[in-house]
């Protein structure tokens, strides 16, 4: 790397670093690191049965919290040594325009209606009205369309699933039909 290269990346670095550091990306760090510290005190919790070998049960547990919270203090580091995120500066994109909360509470409530649904209607109809739901707020039209294609793709998963690899999804009232389990 020249030194042409070394100054340019510096004075790059320390225009970022003006100002305080945004708070969402703080937010991120929380986050991830919260997340370890929940699974490094969860995977304490799990029995380990006498029969288990030298590494057990907890030690995967253990290693992806002690990797969130490694990646929270990294990203902290690299937060105070002044590393930003850029700001999207793509032309599709209206940085300067707000968040469209009506799409975000109409995704949530179809992934809502499929946690809701799935016991009791079964994988099929609930991930088909999930599927529909969230291709018509994404811009689908006609929503039929959109229905038709969830229902093909989600007895396509409940086949496979069900055939290949014997893992059984609700049926719901569909309970009776052979190809679905």
């Amino acid at each position: 790397m020249s030194t042409v290269d070394a100054s340019g990346e510096a004075t790059a670095r320390a225009a970022r670093s003006r100002g305080p550091i945004p708070k969402s990306e703080l937010a991120v760090a929380a986050v991830l690191g919260g997340l370890g510290v929940f699974a490094l005190v969860d995977a304490h919790t799990i029995n380990v049965p006498a029969s288990a070998s030298a590494v057990g049960p907890r030690a995967f547990p253990y290693a992806v919290g002690a990797l969130l919270v490694l990646s929270a203090v990294g990203l902290v580091v690299a937060l105070v040594r002044g590393d930003r995120g850029e700001v999207e500066g793509g032309e599709d994109v209206d940085t300067d325009g707000g968040a469209d909360w009506a799409s975000v509470l109409k995704l949530t409530g179809a992934f809502a209606a499929l946690c809701v649904l799935v016991e009791p209607l079964g994988w099929l109809i609930a991930a088909s009205v999930m599927f529909t739901g969230a291709a018509w707020t994404l811009g689908a039209r006609p929503w039929w369309r959109a229905l038709l294609v969830a229902v093909v793709l989600n007895t396509l998963v409940q086949v496979l699933f069900t055939q290949l690899l014997g893992v059984y999804l609700p049926a719901g009232p569909l309970e009776g039909v052979p190809f679905l389990g």
